[in-house]
């Protein structure tokens, strides 16, 4: 039987388990110019004893930042700056991509250089509020992008994939989940185009799909994954019936030969299991535990043969030695919400390990 502690080789690397850190916004990114920091790197270093290791969301150009003090991937400083975190990832033989995401309508122009704003599929104002610096702000109405700017933002992505290379990661994973610019294109609610990157399910999954295989096209098949979130209705995001589209876009971009499918489970297992045999690759699962953090009984989910790898969010943030945690079944320290985004070295790079 084939455990979660088994090794796996997933785009030609051998990996040490199948237990993934899944990607966490961190916001310390303090560097000048969005450039990740030497905490960032002790911080990732720490948790090099997961079989693969996915980076906090980076923006692939200015306007796809939304968040305070989230890193990029769009400058020569940023590209350098992450070479020390992937360098320091790699001195404790860890393997580590770099999760590109453009959060799309989900920001506020205070967060983005001077003259711009928010761009989405339509120009449909998401319901809620966005943290800044100077507090909570309501979500503005984003630009339209014409055809145009559709073709350079997927020119974005692929160009932040070759300086992720460039930086020393291991890979990229292209963020189509939560809510966040790939995903407001294939949600029905969010994408109100009638032309061909809208209209019906194939308009739907065109933009993901041309990101994905631009992004293959710049760096390689073996280098790249997908994360998706079929009907999370995090960042005001409707989805009603998303199996159809979820299934046409694994089967649109299936001979890409990609790394892995990165799953973001939501209750509906079936609807995991419909994708799990659609996808010919290795495929990644964050399961669905809500209200609870996903815990050991994820393990199982190799076992059974529902994922090949099981990914952790906050239990890998709290627990930088987390397999060997998992492995003798604990303790476990117990993640805390208040210092999740920003911050310094508390609740971030302080937590013990078992030989601590």
């Amino acid at each position: 039987m084939t455990t979660a502690f088994d090794p796996i080789v997933v785009g030609g690397r051998r990996l040490a388990s199948r237990i993934a850190m899944a990607p966490m916004t961190r916001s310390r990114a303090y560097g000048p110019g969005a450039e990740p920091t030497e905490l960032m790197a002790t911080y990732y270093a720490q948790r090099a004893s997961a079989g693969l290791i996915v980076t906090e969301g980076i923006q692939p150009s200015p306007v796809g930042q939304g968040y305070p003090d989230t890193p990029g991937l769009h400058t020569a400083g940023q590209v350098a700056a992450w070479r020390t975190v992937t360098d320091a990832v790699h001195a404790e033989g860890g393997v580590i991509f770099a999760q590109l995401m453009h959060t799309g309508r989900i920001g506020h122009p205070s967060l983005l250089p001077e003259g711009l704003v928010p761009v989405g599929p339509s120009a449909v104002t998401a319901k809620g509020q966005v943290f800044t610096h100077k507090g909570p702000k309501e979500y503005v109405t984003p630009q339209q992008l014409s055809e145009a700017e559709i073709e350079q933002t997927i020119a974005d992505f692929a160009a932040a994939a070759r300086n992720a290379i460039e930086a020393g990661f291991d890979g990229v994973e292209i963020h189509g989940a939560n809510g966040y610019l790939v995903h407001q294109f294939l949600a029905p609610n969010t994408n109100l185009r009638t032309d061909a990157w809208g209209g019906n399910v194939e308009g739907r999954i065109r933009f993901a799909a041309e990101v994905t295989a631009a992004v293959t096209e710049a760096i390689g098949s073996d280098r790249v994954g997908l994360r998706i979130s079929p009907g999370n209705p995090y960042n005001d995001i409707a989805e009603p019936q998303p199996g159809e589209v979820y299934e046409a876009l694994l089967e649109r971009i299936a001979d890409l030969d990609l790394a892995y499918l990165h799953l973001m489970e939501g209750p509906d297992r079936d609807l995991t299991a419909r994708l799990r045999k659609a996808w010919p690759g290795t495929f990644v699962l964050n399961p669905f535990t809500y209200p609870e953090v996903t815990g050991p009984d994820a393990l199982a989910l190799v076992e059974d043969g529902t994922a090949d790898m099981v990914a952790y969010g906050a239990l890998f943030l709290a627990n930088p030695d987390l397999p060997a945690r998992l492995a003798a079944g604990g303790p476990f320290n117990t993640p805390d919400a208040a210092t999740f985004y920003g911050g310094d070295h508390r609740g971030y790079t302080d937590y013990p390990t078992l030989t601590a």
